[in-house]
């Protein structure tokens, strides 16, 4: 299945989807050491988001959240592209400094077509994102 979306930051990033239905924090909710969600009311408290396709409808809180994506590429342990409902200008700019693929505003809620474990290749720059379903 492909979707057509708008590509915001440039790239391919190609992964199993990590899909999250609340907003994340990247400040104080991931460690940039490691790639773990560590806010531990969040959904996908504990997972990796390391080579990950990360689907989240928007980002959340401080400014500082796009420095702990910057700091998420320093250490290599950046997902492999994001996918939001709509991104907002936190996720944006943490994405262009960390070369993070990002997409928005695809045809379908990205929440709702993908699922955890599916393979996703997403085209920063065109705006398509490409689903292949989990048989598991």
């Amino acid at each position: 299945m492909k979707l057509k979306g708008r590509g915001i930051v440039e790239g391919l990033g190609k992964g199993k989807a990590l899909v999250a239905k609340s907003s994340i924090s990247f400040l104080g909710g991931v460690n940039p050491l490691n790639g773990l969600i560590i806010d531990k009311n969040h959904e996908l408290y504990g997972e990796t988001i390391t080579g990950k396709i990360l689907v989240f409808p928007f980002g959340k809180g401080s400014t500082v959240g796009s420095y702990t994506l910057y700091a998420l590429s320093k250490y290599g342990t950046k997902p492999a592209a994001i996918i939001n409902i709509e991104t907002e200008p936190i996720i944006a700019v943490g994405c262009v400094i960390a070369k993070i693929p990002l997409v928005d505003k695809l045809e379908e809620n990205p929440i709702e077509v993908i699922k955890n474990g599916d393979l996703v290749e997403v085209d920063g720059r065109k705006g398509i994102v490409t689903i292949y379903k989990n048989s598991n």
